[in-house]
């Protein structure tokens, strides 16, 4: 049976780490402070900005919640942005993804300080990221390293499939698998022969957004995957890209959904906002 890679407690641990952290940092008078701002009532997001003020509430990171109305305008929240980019009491921003159609996904992350970024999607903190200087890591691909570091799988020299090519996981995961020395493929939809390039990986992360498309066969025996995707069921449990129980059997180890990566997501971002004072 594979070994399963618990990231519920993994992200446990890491969030005990920043808790011990922050506190050191409370007795030198210094207190993170992450303001989370979310614009309509996305129910997906809503679950996903109440988590995040849940963990920062555990560490003792301060967090300042901006819930505006679906209706207000683009030239409003980057007001609000500019204004917490020049709060000095501020050391983290984050603007919950997706946005209402009438705004302009690009030009808000733009707006963000990089040196604020925590979700590490600003194109100053993604160009960092690519060259290998200081900055925030976008918080799913760091939390799928950290993941495999403290689960004990080597990346150095191993081969490496993201299946997956958005800016928000695929590519930024690709970069950070090179970083560990990974040597590293990139498949996606327009990939020729996708079976037989999955089955050459030790280290498999899916990230293609379709329930249940990895099966088996596009596995190598013994070989590491990792499941990025979530995906709700018709009967309302969530299942990721890969088909769990028929993948299991054939590697040495694997992520469930949910408790897979979706814990470390919200740690690794966490860690952003301490990262931002240490």
């Amino acid at each position: 049976m594979a070994q399963l890679i618990d990231g519920k407690a993994i992200s446990m641990q890491i969030k005990n780490e920043l808790k011990e952290e922050v506190a050191d940092l409370k007795e030198k008078g210094i207190c993170p402070c992450l303001a989370v701002i979310q614009v309509g009532n996305d129910p997906a997001s809503s679950v996903y900005v109440n988590n995040k003020k849940k963990a920062c509430a555990y560490i003792g990171i301060e967090s300042l919640s901006y819930e505006l109305e679906e209706t207000i305008s683009q030239e409003t929240l980057l007001s609000i942005i500019d204004e917490l980019n020049h709060n000095e009491m501020v050391h983290g921003i984050l603007v919950q993804l997706p946005l209402p159609k009438h705004m302009e996904e690009e030009a808000i992350i733009k707006a963000i300080s990089p040196e604020k970024d925590v979700d590490g999607f600003h194109p100053e903190t993604v160009g960092n990221m690519c060259i290998g200087s200081k900055g925030f890591l976008p918080c799913t691909p760091a939390g799928v390293i950290q993941l495999l570091k403290r689960s004990n799988v080597d990346i150095s020299g191993k081969e490496c499939v993201v299946v997956g090519r958005s800016n928000i996981v695929g590519k930024p995961m690709a970069i950070l698998l090179l970083r560990e020395n990974g040597t590293v493929t990139i498949a996606h939809s327009k990939t020729k022969d996708l079976k037989e390039v999955t089955r050459r990986a030790d280290i498999l992360v899916a990230a293609v957004g379709k329930p249940k498309f990895i099966t088996a066969e596009y596995v190598k025996e013994g070989a590491v995957v990792i499941d990025v995707g979530i995906h709700r069921k018709e009967d309302g449990k969530l299942c990721g890209d890969v088909d769990f129980d028929d993948v299991s059997k054939k590697v040495s180890a694997i992520t469930p959904v949910p408790g897979g990566v979706g814990p470390m997501t919200i740690a690794m971002l966490m860690n952003n906002c301490v990262q931002t004072v240490r």
